[in-house]
């Protein structure tokens, strides 16, 4: 096994126990998001995102609330739009 293959796979390890996590550390949730560490430090000042600091320095994100950010201002698919206009437009035609 070359060292290339090695570091890939050491990769992936990493990534799996990240998954595992409940609570991630600003490295971690920059890896998660895909975030980069200066825009993810914006957010937190201006109070965008929710995190933690317990000791008053560190910052810590809990993966359920980054989910629930990251999925926020959902878009409409195509289908999804026409699907609700055929149904309005045969709402009102039925009364």
């Amino acid at each position: 096994m070359d060292y290339l293959e090695l570091e890939e796979r050491l990769d992936r390890i990493e990534r799996l126990l990240v998954a595992n996590k409940e609570v991630l550390t600003f490295e971690e949730a920059c890896e998660y998001t895909g975030i980069s560490r200066s825009y993810l430090y914006k957010l937190t000042a201006a109070r965008e995102i929710p995190h933690s600091k317990p000791n008053g320095k560190m910052l810590f994100f809990e993966k359920a609330k980054l989910n629930i950010w990251l999925l926020q201002n959902r878009r409409k698919s195509k289908t999804e739009i026409e699907k609700e206009a055929l149904e309005y437009t045969f709402k009102n035609r039925q009364v």
